[in-house]
């Protein structure tokens, strides 16, 4: 260990609060909808622009939109924005009570589409380029295909997917639930989650850290095998003050998710019942791709890697894996060189 350097980021991350630089890159509000607001990053300065559309960051219910823009230094909004991509991203917000009645298809036909095109009235362009990481990736994939099946299909050029299980009998946390869930029938979660309105943003941070105790209990270890690297005392940082920013889930769609997707698996058969009608994912005509973590407990290979041959539609699939965890494949350190890599090697082609 360089004693040197565990000596200054002691002092910083005591005296100074930390070492982690969270600043947000700049963006500004370009139109506040129901439950959303779409904001344009601003352009870094001497960076040419790419000739190349617009990219749209989707993220999922839970989670903060930051975490596409995590930290200086392993920030994604702040990779593309480098490449001369003219960057979007949603943010939804924290979820209330009065939230409780918003169900998956708020986002499937309303959040996304309305993104989507007003993102290309703002950029003054024909189409873009979606990216969206766990449930946001599902999003997209869902919105992609209704507004196709319905006739309007979105102006998407291509479409990148981060983390979005499909086959949730693959998850290990959850696959000894499902036999119970179809026993009972989902009454008593239905009670509960009916009675509080919503599935609270302490619950949902309690339960992601769940999914990694065991480096919970081997953080103090880390900490201190690491106190000479700024950069992974930085990623750690980082990462706990996601975790202390997570959102609740609407108390309808925390319902459908464990009725659709826990109890029923119905995304394993590349369909499921929203809003009174089948969205089949064969419907998306945009070519595709599927990043999975290789260390994701939330979204395993295995429940990931079926997506592509559910995607019968698409002139192209590419399926990738990269290191981390949930929030790893998309914004940990080795992604600067894995899943981003992928995005803008897929993002940067022409259709054929």
């Amino acid at each position: 260990m360089n004693v040197v350097d565990a000596a200054v980021n002691l002092v910083d991350k005591v005296a100074r609060g930390g070492v982690a630089d969270l600043t947000r890159m700049p963006r500004d509000g370009v139109v506040g909808s129901p439950g959303a607001t779409l904001y344009r990053y601003r352009p870094l300065p001497g960076v040419p622009r790419a000739d190349e559309p617009p990219v749209l960051l989707v993220p999922p219910l839970g989670a903060p939109d930051f975490a596409y823009d995590l930290r200086r230094g392993c920030s994604l909004v702040e990779h593309l924005l480098a490449g001369g991509r003219d960057v979007f991203g949603v943010d939804y917000g924290s979820i209330s009570f009065a939230d409780r009645r918003l169900g998956l298809e708020n986002w499937v036909d309303g959040v996304v589409p309305r993104a989507v095109r007003d993102t290309c009235v703002e950029a003054g362009v024909d189409e873009l380029d979606l990216v969206g990481w766990c449930l946001g990736g599902l999003f997209c994939l869902l919105a992609v295909a209704a507004q196709a099946q319905a006739g309007t299909p979105l102006p998407v050029r291509r479409l990148g997917v981060i983390a979005s299980p499909v086959d949730i009998a693959a998850v290990p946390l959850v696959a000894p639930l499902r036999p119970l869930a179809a026993v009972m029938g989902g009454r008593g979660l239905s009670a509960a989650y009916r009675a509080i309105g919503s599935f609270p943003a302490p619950v949902v941070s309690w339960a992601f850290q769940l999914t990694a105790v065991d480096k919970l209990v081997t953080k103090p270890l880390t900490l201190a095998s690491k106190l000479d690297d700024r950069d992974a005392l930085a990623q750690i940082e980082a990462v706990d003050h996601l975790m202390r920013n997570m959102h609740g889930y609407p108390g309808r769609a925390f319902g459908q998710i464990y009725h659709l997707m826990l109890r029923n698996n119905d995304l394993a058969g590349g369909t499921i019942d929203l809003g009174g009608r089948t969205i089949r994912l064969s419907a998306v005509e945009v070519p595709v791709l599927v990043v999975a973590g290789r260390s994701d407990v939330i979204a395993p290979l295995r429940a990931v890697h079926r997506l592509p041959d559910l995607l019968t539609g698409s002139p192209e699939v590419r399926f990738e894996s990269a290191p981390g965890g949930h929030l790893g494949v998309l914004t940990g350190r080795a992604a600067r060189g894995t899943t981003w890599r992928y995005l803008d090697e897929f993002l940067g082609d022409r259709v054929r």
